[in-house]
């Protein structure tokens, strides 16, 4: 609002100088009829022609009226020194010179003026719209850190979920800094910094505006990105500029937000092992653990990458603890979707646990994607509350894509699909150690998906046996071999499938040790770089025979998998005829109608039982079983996608 006003002055003082400029013009602008020569005036003065002369020295005119009434101007030439001399002798009959007025008004609209409103604009232009851009022009070393006040909105530990372990961590830093001599009696120091470690979305930032809305302490939050700068010397100048903030208002915390912009390893780079960013980091390390520190300064930070930190950041001393902010496990997405569905308006119907059952390894930011879908999905379908349908396609939109029905494809395509999905749910149904098939579908998603097959584990895991693995693999061969045996064709739609498998069966052999042959046995080294920050090649650190026998094995297991899918579905083909005709009828079937139609029923039966009052089947099928609280294993939900 001050600054509105402000343009609104400059633009009147504008206005007014223009005004007076024009106004001056005017009033000095003799209005003569005649503008005549110097040297004609003398000529009429010579025949008596000119009645009276005003000569002013300040303009530099003369003016007065002619004999026959006329009024004219002249203008005098600076070095006619013999004037009033001339006109005695030319016995002009009256002449007198014009008195000067004030030249201060003239002389400050002329000169000062323009100069002043000059500075006046370039005052505004360069200094207030640089420093309203936050680019100071002379503070670059200066600290972009905000301090968090009381009046901003607070979000609190009530706002976060699923990281229970993460939050009592830093439940502990909040407490020491709220009563210090509780832990001081008894000799501890409080930690001088805490790495939030965790994969993209897990709520690392979330956790610290939580910390910064319980702790009655002041909060800076600044961004890594911030210290990086093109001038020389900047980055380091501000991370001295923050810790001195810190340090005036001890104690406080100061929160780097993605600090691996600044903290990578030194040394490493394709640009040379010095650089801006190595200054930015060594005055950090300083400032953490220097000569000068103080007491009082916690320092916050989060990465989830912190396997490209330098080793002296993460030593005692600097970040004396590290906070992990993992997925969460089944109890904390539901967590998690209870604080997301808080001021969203629910069916009663609705069953969050079958939710964050069919979720597994969703992060808190895609959670919190899949109600805001939902929310979408309810609206356009003019509902005035979610249900559990909505929930069932938000979540199927956030892993594979929007339904895609406007896509054609021929009826001996859709049949092709029809079966390959047929196959995998067949095949994932008859072999034990399966997550249950949960939902088949003909409609086509994102980019590549014809068709797709959902298996829903039925609790968190994080281990697999070796058993498992193998009927993961001939599950993803069930497609191509229910495709060779109704058409005696095969297409490259399974390439998913077979590269899946194929990738699953290396990591059996070359990093699990699941290789009965080739034993307990890692192959191949990883090789990272740090200035990228990802993996480029793996490292052959075995022989050539070793290489061709790992290859033997693989494809051995491979097909083994093949050859166990297919002897199931030629003992099932009636089921798999069954099958594929429903899905080629509904296009879409669940966990409860696969059941029914496997097990030799038709859908018309479950029609029957439905209608006779079987009010405990589950709302979004197929999910009979109780629902367990142990977390679950890598790969829960496992699409069998089929590429266009």
């Amino acid at each position: 609002m001050k600054q509105r006003n402000f343009v609104n002055l400059g633009i009147w003082l504008l206005f007014f100088f223009v005004l007076m400029l024009v106004w001056q013009k005017q009033t000095h602008e003799p209005k003569a009829t005649e503008k005549i020569s110097y040297s004609k005036f003398w000529q009429l003065a010579r025949d008596g022609k000119v009645r009276n002369a005003s000569i002013d020295n300040q303009e530099g005119t003369i003016t007065g009226e002619l004999a026959n009434g006329k009024k004219y101007l002249t203008y005098i030439i600076a070095t006619d020194l013999t004037l009033a001399e001339r006109l005695e002798k030319m016995k002009v009959p009256e002449y007198e010179a014009k008195e000067p007025e004030s030249e201060i008004l003239q002389n400050f609209l002329y000169y000062w003026a323009p100069t002043l409103l000059l500075i006046g604009v370039l005052w505004f232009f360069f200094f207030r719209q640089v420093n309203t851009a936050g680019n100071r022009a002379f503070s670059f070393g200066k600290s972009r850190a905000k301090l968090l006040t009381e009046e901003r909105p607070k979000t609190t530990f009530a706002d976060v979920a699923g990281i229970e372990e993460s939050k009592a961590e830093l439940e502990e830093i909040i407490e020491f800094l709220k009563e210090p001599a509780r832990f001081t009696r008894l000799g501890a120091r409080i930690p001088k910094g805490v790495l939030l470690v965790g994969p993209p979305g897990t709520g690392k930032t979330l956790l610290a505006k939580a910390i910064a809305g319980e702790a009655n302490v002041p909060f800076f939050s600044i961004s890594g990105s911030d210290f990086v700068e093109m001038f020389v010397g900047v980055g380091a100048s501000r991370v001295r500029d923050l810790f001195e903030q810190g340090k005036r208002n001890a104690p406080c915390i100061i929160f780097i937000d993605e600090i691996d912009a600044v903290g990578r390893h030194r040394g490493w780079g394709m640009g040379g092992g010095h650089d801006e960013r190595e200054q930015t980091l060594n005055a950090l390390l300083v400032e953490m653990d220097g000569f000068e520190t103080k007491e009082g300064v916690v320092l916050l930070a989060a990465t989830n990458r912190p396997d490209i930190l330098d080793p002296a950041l993460l030593r005692p001393g600097r970040f004396d603890r590290r906070v992990v902010v993992d997925l969460p496990d089944l109890d904390g997405r539901l967590g998690i979707l209870k604080v997301h569905t808080r001021n969203v308006p629910l069916s009663p119907s609705v069953d969050l646990k079958l939710v964050a059952r069919g979720t597994p390894f969703f992060s808190g930011a895609d959670l919190a994607n899949l109600v805001n879908e939902a929310a979408l999905l309810a609206a356009r379908r003019g509902r005035n509350e979610i249900i559990q349908e909505d929930l069932e396609d938000a979540r199927d939109k956030v892993m594979m894509g929007p339904e895609r029905r406007t896509r054609k494809i021929s009826e001996k395509e859709k049949r092709i699909v029809a079966y390959h999905e047929a196959g995998h749910a067949i095949v994932a149904r008859k072999l034990p150690g399966t997550d249950p098939v949960h939902k088949v579908t003909l409609i086509p998603r994102g980019i590549a998906a014809l068709g797709a097959t959902y298996q829903l584990p039925e609790r968190d895991r994080y281990l697999k046996e070796r058993g498992e693995y193998q009927a993961e693999m001939a599950v993803l061969m069930g497609g191509r071999v229910a495709e060779e045996i109704v058409f005696g064709e095969i297409t490259g739609g399974a390439g998913n499938d077979i590269r899946r498998a194929t990738d699953l069966a290396r990591k059996m052999v070359c990093e699990w040790g699941m290789s009965e042959k080739l034993g307990p046995l890692a192959y191949g080294e990883r090789q990272e770089e740090l200035f990228l920050g990802r993996d480029i090649q793996r490292v052959q650190d075995y022989s050539e025979s070793t290489a061709r026998e790992i290859d033997a094995e693989i494809r051995m297991m491979v097909t083994e998998a093949y050859t166990r899918a297919r002897e199931i579905l030629l003992a099932e083909r009636q089921v798999l005829d069954r099958v594929a005709a429903a899905l080629l009828e509904r296009e879409v079937l669940d966990g409860e109608e696969i059941e029914i139609l496997i097990s030799g029923g038709t859908l018309e039966d479950l029609r029957a039982r439905q209608a006779a009052g079987a009010s405990d089947a589950p709302a979004s099928g197929g999910l009979r079983e109780e629902e367990p609280s142990v977390p679950e294993s890598p790969g829960g939900l496992e699409p069998a996608t089929q590429p266009a």
